[in-house]
């Protein structure tokens, strides 16, 4: 690859989703920003070997695809009955003001117009990770814990149903968006915890950063909403780990491994306050992310594994089950782990046994591969790691399972768990909730 090839992928990778939604705000259709983004890449895999990368990239593609998408609509609009490519084509021809919205950044402004109600919520979430977040469909797969095939087919579906029935991409009316807060709050917390997992890498910052700076001006549009608190202060609290989650050599460590006095004293600080005012805002009707910034807060305060309070975050998963307990039921893998902490690993391996559903996805192996050990069952510790590494976890986490695998005959050490480790907000209290 060249360098202004390696540029170009840098810069679509960073930053394309928004040139992506400054364009399908200003056409108001998301097929045409699309197809308008991508015509704009392959004119910069031409230009830019040659006549070298632009100052600023990303204006050059969003200048180039606003050209294209313009000649598109012009094409259309020349056609008999395409009125609506017409209006299209004027708004593109105009200024590009955005038009009035208490919603001001061009991404959040598309999150908000792709969540829309007329589709179910499971696609709007799978739509806006895919096409607004920049994810592939196998990591939209992994963060849904769904196979590839049926993700992709809810996407094939939710866009063919938004152009059957005209769905328009229309940025909502203030008081239209609270219907739309959870769908759009789900996908900037999922955006987060792909930044946490699922990768090549431990984690990917640019996907962090993102999902906070959507979080924040999340809060700053509806500061009374006590969910958003509760979002932001989860992403946050999680955050804290980012730099020690690895050692020198990019290999996962357990919460035991980490060295907390390198976690981020600022980034918990401002959690561990946002969560005290969520959940006097919530008061006694806490929903699923006040609750789960709450369990993060016990781990991102406790001074270690051991110490920290576990029949409080045993208490907190069970509330957090009577909001929202999912058809896959990730919530009571969590809270079976916090239980094996809590009760000893046989009390936690007898709750983890009882969940159904969730036979393929590594977590579930691994966690009871760490139980089974502690309980002494080593030949089935074995072959539950194994079964773990047939889900297809990411690399940096088969890596982890392969070391976990070499080295059972000196796994566990007293009564401190086995490998707490730390896989981000989704994974289990085993994997650092």
């Amino acid at each position: 690859m060249t360098d202004a090839a390696q540029r170009l992928a840098d810069v679509v990778r960073a930053e394309g989703r928004l040139v992506l939604a400054t364009l399908a705000r200003t056409t108001r259709s998301l097929s045409v920003a699309e197809d308008a983004v991508a015509d704009a890449v392959e004119t910069a895999l031409l230009r830019w070997p040659r006549d070298g990368v632009p100052d600023q990239p990303r204006a050059w593609l969003t200048t180039v695809a606003r050209n294209k998408a313009l000649d598109a609509l012009r094409r259309e609009a020349a056609r008999t009955g395409k009125e609506a490519d017409a209006v299209r084509l004027a708004q593109l021809s105009a200024p590009d003001e955005p038009e009035p919205s208490a919603v001001r950044d061009d991404l959040l402004r598309l999150l908000f117009t792709c969540c829309h109600p007329a589709l179910r919520l499971d696609a709007q979430v799978a739509l806006a990770l895919r096409t607004l977040c920049g994810l592939t469909t196998a990591d939209v797969a992994r963060l849904l814990l769904l196979p590839e095939a049926t993700v992709a087919k809810r996407l094939t579906r939710a866009k063919q149903k938004i152009a059957v029935a005209g769905i328009p991409y229309r940025v909502p009316d203030a008081e239209e968006l609270p219907a739309r807060l959870d769908a759009v709050a789900t996908v900037v917390h999922l955006l987060f915890t792909a930044g946490h997992s699922g990768g090549t890498t431990v984690v990917r910052p640019q996907l962090c950063d993102e999902a906070i700076r959507l979080g924040r001006l999340l809060v700053a549009l509806l500061p009374d909403e006590s969910s958003l608190q509760g979002l932001l202060a989860l992403m946050l609290l999680t955050d804290a780990r980012r730099a020690t989650r690895t050692d020198e050599g990019g290999r996962l460590l357990t919460l035991a491994e980490q060295d907390r006095t390198s976690w981020d004293a600022d980034a918990i600080a401002e959690g561990a306050a946002l969560v005290q005012g969520a959940l006097r805002r919530s008061r006694l009707a806490a929903g699923r992310f006040e609750l789960q910034a709450a369990i993060a807060a016990c781990h991102a305060t406790a001074t270690s594994v051991p110490g920290t309070d576990w029949a409080d975050v045993v208490a907190l998963y069970d509330a957090l089950l009577r909001v929202e307990d999912t058809p896959v039921p990730v919530v009571r893998l969590n809270r079976a782990v916090a239980v094996g902490e809590l009760a000893g690993p046989a009390a936690g391996l007898t709750a983890l046994d009882a969940i159904a559903g969730l036979d393929r996805w590594h977590l579930w192996h691994a966690c009871r591969a760490e139980l089974l050990l502690r309980t002494g069952r080593q030949d089935l510790a074995v072959a539950a790691w194994e079964r773990a590494l047939d889900c297809a976890p990411s690399p940096p986490e088969a890596e982890f399972l392969r070391r976990r695998l070499a080295g059972t005959g000196a796994a566990t050490h007293g009564d401190e768990p086995a490998a707490v480790v730390d896989h981000g907000p989704r994974g289990s209290q085993e994997q650092g909730a």
